[in-house]
């Protein structure tokens, strides 16, 4: 998250905590998709140098929520840091990908003060351990074994249950659903289905969690914009009520005229809606390709989802943050007029209880050497070491003594001196005495030459002269040959230039170039934004 300029007063002024009489602080609740966790520009708890974890706490103290719930965290246990997980003042738990590295992901911290008591990956029970985890899993009768670990499997799912007191001291149990729901993708139609099962699948476990008394709160992305108003172009789609998932959220979610304790009608209610039934333009997610979060173009797809009880009884408000930036996704939240009261111990799928963050993990040098053996491998080693030194000392010594010195090596050999060869031959210097060197006429006196460096500049012009007249002709056929890159379109709506954007989507134009408008995205009523010119690249 970006924490420069004006994103912390803005949220600081939209953080604002509202207490009750008597000074007791209420449970505010914060939900964000904050599209990876590690990510330096994008993540919302990136860590800067020096101090991860102190970064991370400062974040998550400016929040000022009691428990704060993040998706999409694209972090396997494998590469989870111990200052991303282990934070002074909150606990934290994790549910991971288990089918791809770096996808999905959902991460819950909760403040000490709001410990729960117990807290459970995935929605199946096939990952719940013996102690600490929620259960109520209803009847999943209607899912093989195999499909119920595929909907588990890519750490979509994060249950905490608290205790909470409400306003007239009554304690009560809240169990808090952290979901990323999956995207369809129009083009694989198995991940529609898989999207409508994971939807089943939570739905289930929540009415079950109803049923054994349990208030339960779902909260998180569920990737769908439930009425044509929590949608930017809604008129625009085709059939926009007849979305499977918009029919889902139709049989899970109340209208506002429900009243509390009535058993007609569906459990949960949009907590949003019920406080601003008609606000519009109030999105949580916008495309960061085509720049929509500048004209506020985008989806509401981030919820918190309560039931009807609770909601009508208990939230206090429940709001957006639109003006934190960090992720495509923006904090949505709730206030509720409970108090919780923290367990006396963390449930065992915290992650300071994970052997690599307590201190438990096993070292590989422990199963090389054995601890009680390590005094006795030392002195061995010493000797070792002591006994080679001698032997080295030894072995020199010996040389010493039977190498022959050169003069009696040389002498046996008849080797000659070095400064002999240098001396004078005695026939050499007779001859040299009686030659006479013959008597040679005289010459004219030779022509004036250029001087050498003026030889090298004048060799070195006309390199360079050469050089210049094949440079150009190459520039000349080159230019014959290729036209260079043609100049960019200008857009039809504001005749300014486009931009070039590649096709990423499977299909005959994969790889395609195309220009179009550089503008936002927007409302196409909004003269400021992207007009709809389109135009293919000619290939090269």
């Amino acid at each position: 998250m970006r924490v420069e300029g004006g994103v912390w007063p803005i949220l600081e002024r939209s953080a604002t905590r509202l207490k009750r009489p008597g000074s007791l602080r209420m449970l505010r609740l914060i939900s964000w998709n904050i599209n990876g966790i590690r990510s330096p520009q994008q993540g919302a708890l990136c860590q800067e140098p020096g101090n991860g974890a102190m970064t991370t706490k400062r974040i998550l103290d400016k929040l000022d929520a009691d428990v704060v719930c993040l998706q999409e965290t694209k972090v396997t246990r494998d590469v989870l840091t111990e200052p991303l997980a282990i934070v002074e003042g909150y606990n934290s738990y994790f549910s991971f990908s288990r089918s791809r590295s770096g996808y999905s992901g959902v991460a819950t911290f909760c403040k000490d003060n709001a410990a729960p008591v117990a807290a459970e990956e995935g929605l199946s029970g096939l990952f719940a351990t013996q102690n600490g985890n929620v259960g109520c899993y209803g009847n999943t009768d209607e899912f093989t074994l195999e499909e119920l670990r595929a909907l588990d499997n890519e750490g979509r799912a994060l249950l905490t249950q608290h205790k909470i007191c409400t306003l007239e001291g009554k304690e009560k149990t809240l169990t808090i659903i952290n979901v990323y729901c999956p995207h369809a993708d129009p083009g694989k139609p198995e991940r529609l289905t898989f999207k409508l099962r994971f939807y089943r699948l939570l739905q289930i476990r929540a009415e079950a969690l109803l049923a054994a008394g349990s208030h339960v709160i779902i909260l998180g992305d569920l990737n769908t914009a439930h009425r044509p108003i929590d949608h930017c172009d809604a008129a625009n789609l085709e059939c926009f009520e007849e979305d499977p998932g918009r029919k889902w959220m139709d049989g899970l979610l109340s209208n506002q005229e429900c009243q509390a304790g009535s058993q007609v009608g569906p459990p949960f209610i949009d907590s949003f809606r019920y406080f601003q039934p008609k606000q519009e333009k109030a999105f949580t997610c916008w495309s960061v390709i085509s720049g929509a979060r500048h004209l506020n173009y985008g989806t509401r797809i981030d919820y918190v989802l309560g039931d009807r009880t609770l909601v009508i009884d208990t939230f206090q408000t429940s709001f957006l943050l639109p003006k934190v930036m960090g992720s495509d996704h923006c904090p949505v939240g709730a206030v509720l007029n409970v108090s919780s009261i923290p367990a006396k111990q963390c449930p065992p799928l915290c992650t300071r209880f994970l052997p690599e963050f307590a201190g438990t993990q096993l070292k590989i040098l422990r199963f090389l050497v054995p601890l009680e053996q390590e005094p006795v491998l030392e002195q061995s080693v010493i000797h070792f070491s002591n006994q080679s030194q001698v032997q080295k000392r030894q072995k020199k010594a010996l040389v010493r003594t039977t190498r022959p010195r050169p003069d009696q090596a040389g002498s046996r050999r008849n080797q000659k001196d070095l400064m002999s060869y240098f001396q004078p031959s005695s026939s050499h210097s007779q001859t040299s005495s009686n030659l006479k060197l013959p008597h040679l006429p005289a010459v004219a006196p030779p022509v004036i030459q250029k001087t050498p460096e003026e030889e090298v500049m004048a060799k070195m012009v006309e390199e360079q002269a050469k050089a210049k007249d094949e440079k150009e002709g190459q520039t000349l056929f080159w230019k014959s040959v290729l036209g260079g890159p043609s100049p960019v379109p200008l857009c039809g709506g504001h005749k300014e230039p486009c931009v070039m954007r590649t096709v990423k989507k499977s299909g005959p134009n994969l790889g395609r170039h195309f220009y179009m408008c550089a503008r936002p995205q927007g409302p196409p009523s909004d003269p400021s934004s992207r007009c709809n010119f389109f135009l293919w690249r000619k290939p090269s």
